[in-house]
């Protein structure tokens, strides 16, 4: 049976207890820019309240770590992002996340690993902006050399 090394990309108000959930289980890397927010984090302090700090505890006991240096994630074969998608006034998505996200993880991807956005945007986003870095930075080909699982919120 194949052992399962989760990535979580973004610690926000998804990311967070979604790396918590999985941490309880499995070998878990939530990554987050923000390097203020990884050292919190590492302390069992969340000032965001998105998640269960007991639980986090208990998650790190069991294979919980954070980071916020993407080499960190080598050797993950499973990457969720969840990074935010901000909108301005006119409602047009900032992709910038997003795409730094996917050219970060595509750095990192060998064949058969798998990608999971769990983000809101426009359909049709994740295959048309997102999967194309991913296939740059890692060489790999979409849905040939590797899976990608799209479970995207709409607008």
């Amino acid at each position: 049976m194949k052992e399962y090394k989760i990535a979580v990309i973004g610690l926000g108000y998804v990311g967070l207890p979604l790396a918590v959930e999985f941490g309880k289980k499995y070998k878990v890397w939530g990554f987050d820019i923000n390097e203020e927010r990884v050292l919190e984090l590492k302390q069992h302090k969340d000032r965001t309240m998105e998640a269960d700090i007991e639980a986090m505890r208990i998650a790190m006991q069991n294979g919980l770590k954070f980071t916020s240096d993407a080499d960190d994630l080598k050797g993950c074969n499973i990457y969720i992002v969840t990074v935010p998608t901000p909108i301005d006034q006119f409602k047009t998505p900032d992709l910038t996340p997003l795409l730094k996200a996917s050219e970060t993880i595509g750095k990192l991807l060998d064949k058969d690993d798998i990608v999971i956005y769990e983000s809101t945007v426009y359909p049709g986003c994740t295959e048309e902006d997102c999967v194309p870095l991913l296939e740059r930075y890692s060489g790999l080909r979409f849905n040939t050399d590797f899976l990608l699982w799209v479970l995207s919120g709409a607008y």
